[in-house]
């Protein structure tokens, strides 16, 4: 089972008398991001919820944001540093007088630096506050991995599509493979008979010839290899571990043999199967990169 990369869940909840609302969202990375909006007095949670997801997303750039709101707001105390508040004010003041403005200071500019407020809340359990905040966090949780399982079920299917199309293709490679030897045999037998007439003929020097020939145009290697990573494909996207990473080793190992094809290809009938070919693979490719 594989996973986007790509999610969202969102739950909300009353616990305790608090009001909670947490919202988690990923897009493509490489790596495990985290990043958390919680309110201020707050803030010791940011490192637990990122510690919860850790063990339960491998790759991405999540965001978490988390409301808290407590209607009784008890023991909650919110202290201005008014020193601060002149020297802003003072600064603001002299600024207008210089610059020639407007002066329309206000207690709605004033709000807009945050480092004039402290806000305090005294007497709250944190490990009740977090157990709380789990539980909705769980429940959001849950949300974002159905979005993320459910678009990588149709990735997923996409993929095993084009991977048909692609194992199809080198099936055909195999075919105009041996038909272009043998097509190039007989050339060969034809040329030597137009120049020595009705002499003798040597059919071992044709052989080799011909050998030779097969030798640098020779793709079963290749084949061989493409079908291989194939099936390591389709028994990796079943594993219920996160496989993004495997999967686009794969991708650049089919895109690899697809390409030492193409540059033996001396068929216009194989030349054309590797850029279709080539297409599939870079479909793939662009699914992959957001895959978990």
């Amino acid at each position: 089972m594989i996973k986007s990369m790509t999610g969202y869940g969102r739950a909300q909840n009353v616990i305790d008398g608090r009001d909670i609302t947490v919202e988690i969202k990923s897009v493509n990375h490489r790596f495990f991001e985290f990043s958390a909006r919680t309110p201020r007095i707050y803030g010791y949670l940011d490192e637990k919820i990122k510690k919860f997801l850790q063990g339960k997303i491998a790759r991405g750039k999540v965001e978490v944001s988390v409301q808290i709101i407590n209607p009784e707001a008890q023991g909650t105390n919110v202290e201005i540093n008014y020193a601060l508040a002149e020297s802003y004010a003072k600064a603001l003041r002299e600024m207008a007088d210089r610059l020639n403005i407007k002066d329309d200071l206000s207690i709605s500019v004033m709000t807009r630096f945050s480092d004039l407020f402290t806000v305090q809340k005294e007497h709250e359990d944190e490990d009740a506050v977090w157990n709380a905040v789990e539980s909705v966090l769980n429940e959001a949780l849950e949300k974002f991995v159905k979005m993320r399982t459910d678009e990588g079920e149709k990735m997923r299917e996409d993929v095993l599509s084009r991977l048909v199309f692609i194992e199809e293709s080198v099936t055909k490679v195999e075919s105009l493979s041996e038909q272009t030897v043998s097509a190039y045999r007989e050339k060969l037998y034809n040329k030597i008979k137009e120049v020595l007439c009705d002499k003798t003929i040597d059919e071992q020097r044709i052989l080799t010839e011909a050998a030779i020939f097969s030798e640098k145009i020779a793709v079963d290697e290749e084949t061989v290899r493409l079908k291989s990573h194939i099936n390591q494909f389709r028994s990796i996207v079943q594993s219920s571990e996160p496989v993004g990473r495997k999967l686009d080793f794969l991708v650049q190992e089919i895109n690899r043999e697809t390409n030492t094809i193409g540059s033996k290809a001396s068929d216009l009938s194989i030349t054309k199967l590797v850029v279709d070919m080539k297409s599939e693979i870079e479909k793939i490719r662009e699914q992959i990169q957001n895959i978990e």
